[in-house]
């Protein structure tokens, strides 16, 4: 499949109608990679149909200017269209928009017809114009290690010796093996246009536009890319062995793009630019589905389950869970594997999500914390990773990081206090009863965090609270929340307060159950929807999947309780610190239930059995004593 290239850092692209393509001095610097001249900064613009862009901004620019430049390069009327930043929708001032950024330009009216005119290049704008910056290119500020910069070097130099990358058939979204000069597999790439939904998918999987919600409501189409990144972020010192991940605007003519701009197979291959994850391509044995979960290291099921609860993981599925033998000095090391955890990009949802656990029911999940373990979760700091990430990924919407927040402390006070890992995560599921979704434990505790919120609100002569509170998810209806959580509530890492374990549990046990109890009728008010637990239902599956179905049997939209996002800096403080101070009676009701559960199982296979083997006989003595009477 090799060809002959002129440039492979030239990239056909609708740049060249613009006033200021990445041509000339400004590309001299990114090739030299030196930083750009004082003011001026080069951002790739992407549309909801998945085209990206490549401008350079002066101080003289604004919104207004580079949605001119688009409509020139479009050949289409950007005045109804949104120029956002992750939350921030950029009416004029640009000023907050970092070297090397993504935008996103999107219609205002998502509801559009199949005769409107998409905002997409013609392929004569994409034979004309030619992008001059690098087939590989890291984005935004992220902190990439020297290893991925390495890797796309060994990629750039593959590609001109002609050793193109391949696509997976399988799965529901673009999927790409990008290869070093020896021809083996060193990333795996997956443009955000290309995701199940997206516009440019190409496994028939389409129909919304990026920004759009996704096969997770609360998780939109072509926002995976930068949860695959943050997961990497996230995992500090690889201690759940994520593997090193950027995100990237990479060019090749591999990828897929509908709409007729490779719509014949004759036509001349079209250089296309992506944004996408790139991440480290794992060699190993086999996934989690094909391995029997008994040899897994205690330890690796429980970094990997620490990592999938601060990130509120809604799809770790053991087909995303690779599994490598050990080996020493190139002999394997017979019965020790290792784990590699993979695929994140349904974490960090924008509201509190039904996640999928795979290790939930695993013997490891149940086995305390090491006292390792215990020492690294009381030093995570939620706040300080919140602002890590927004200095890092400044497109990660503040809706995700406020469940970024909540799952750590989740984790921090019930490690505390003296939860396993299994324990967390049963009460961060849900239960399916009568075909309807119940809201997980923790659910609960929020929704009446919420309601305390609500009182205390109320009670303030500056309240504009109204009487009701809105819980239910809409990601079309969603306000854009600009305000930074800059503030610090106490000590976020201690344990709970003594004032706090002072509760009195039963009073605080009986508001929780009450509450619990009337969900249904009082908030509800009509019934979930049904949600099918199991493995296969679930989004693509590591490398390689084999699922054929719909992207909507594969998984099934699942109602949200919670809204975070609707709340103020203050209410957010409130509600965090009512949320803590429920956490302590929820974690007793916990405790309770497990020690119930492992009671019933112990007489189960024990007392259960004599004392009805002492009654079959009892009843056999009676029977003969009747007998003998006749």
């Amino acid at each position: 499949m090799s060809r002959k290239l002129n440039s492979l850092i030239q990239t056909h692209m609708a740049v060249s109608l613009l006033k200021s393509p990445l041509t000339g001095e400004f590309y001299e610097f990114n090739k030299m990679g030196m930083k750009p001249p004082v003011g001026r900064r080069r951002v790739f613009v992407q549309t909801e149909t998945g085209c990206v862009l490549g401008l350079e901004l002066d101080r003289s620019d604004n919104a207004h200017t580079v949605k001119r430049k688009l409509q020139v390069a479009l050949n289409f009327p950007t005045d109804e269209s949104s120029l956002t930043f992750g939350d921030l929708v950029l009416n004029n001032d640009l000023t907050s928009v970092r070297n090397d950024s993504p935008l996103l330009l999107t219609r205002n009216n998502f509801h559009r017809s199949s005769s409107t005119p998409c905002l997409s290049p013609m392929r004569a704008d994409l034979q004309h114009g030619r992008d001059e910056s690098s087939s590989i290119e890291i984005l935004g500020n992220s902190v990439c290690s020297s290893f991925v910069r390495q890797m796309a070097k060994d990629i750039t130099k593959a590609l001109k010796r002609g050793i193109d990358p391949v696509a997976v058939n399988s799965g529901l979204g673009g999927v790409y093996f990008f290869k070093n000069s020896r021809g083996d597999s060193v990333a795996i790439v997956k443009p955000t246009d290309e995701e199940p939904f997206a516009p440019n998918n190409p496994k028939g999987f389409v129909g919304k536009a990026l920004g759009q919600p996704g096969l997770k409501r609360s998780v939109r189409v072509g926002e995976t890319g930068y949860r695959e990144v943050a997961a990497y972020l996230l995992d500090k010192d690889g201690f759940a062995n994520v593997p090193p991940t950027a995100l990237v605007k990479i060019s090749h003519s591999i990828f897929n793009v509908n709409n007729g701009v490779k719509a014949s197979k004759r036509m001349e291959k079209v250089l296309v630019s992506k944004i996408a994850s790139l991440q480290q391509f794992i060699s190993h044995d086999y996934d989690a589905s094909e391995h029997g979960t008994s040899s897994f290291p205690v330890s690796a099921v429980h970094r990997i389950g620490i990592l999938d609860i601060r990130i509120l993981n809604t799809d770790r599925h053991s087909g995303n869970l690779l599994v490598r033998n050990r080996k020493l000095d190139g002999v394997g090391m017979f019965g020790q594997v290792e784990l590699i955890p993979i695929d994140h990009g349904l974490c960090l949802p924008e509201t509190l999500e039904d996640p999928y656990f795979e290790w939930i029911h695993w013997p490891q999940a149940s086995i305390p914390f090491s006292e390792d373990e215990l020492k690294y979760i009381a030093n995570l700091d939620p706040f300080k990773d919140c602002e890590m990430l927004r200095r890092e990924l400044p497109m990660v919407r503040e809706a995700s990081l406020r469940v970024l927040v909540l799952c750590t402390i989740l984790l921090k006070e019930a490690a505390a206090y003296g939860l396993c890992l299994a324990e967390i995560g049963e009460m961060m599921t849900r239960e399916v009863r009568a075909g309807d979704e119940e809201p997980s434990e923790i659910e609960v505790v929020c929704l009446e965090a919420r309601s305390l919120v609500g009182e205390k609100e109320a009670e303030s002569p500056r309240s504009d609270l109204g009487g009701d509170v809105e819980f239910q998810f809409d990601l079309d209806c969603e306000e854009n929340i600009t305000s930074p959580l800059g503030f610090t509530l106490g000590n976020a890492r201690s344990h709970l307060s003594k004032e706090v374990n002072e509760i009195a549990i039963p009073e605080k046990m009986a508001a929780v159950s009450k509450l619990s109890m009337s969900l249904k009728s009082t908030l509800l008010g009509e019934k979930s929807q049904k949600y099918q637990k199991h493995p296969g239902a679930r989004a693509e599956s590591g490398y390689a999947s084999s699922g054929h179905r719909s992207a909507e049997e594969q998984i099934p939209a699942s109602t949200s309780f919670v809204k975070l996002s609707d709340m103020s800096e203050e209410e957010w403080k409130i509600f965090l610190e009512k949320y803590q101070e429920l956490l302590c009676p929820a974690f007793a009701k916990r405790k309770a239930i497990t020690l119930g559960q492992n009671l019933r199982q112990r007489l189960g296979t024990s007392y259960v059995k004599r004392l009805k083997k002492k009654k079959k006989k009892k009843k056999k003595k009676k029977k003969k004593k009747n007998k003998g009477l006749c």
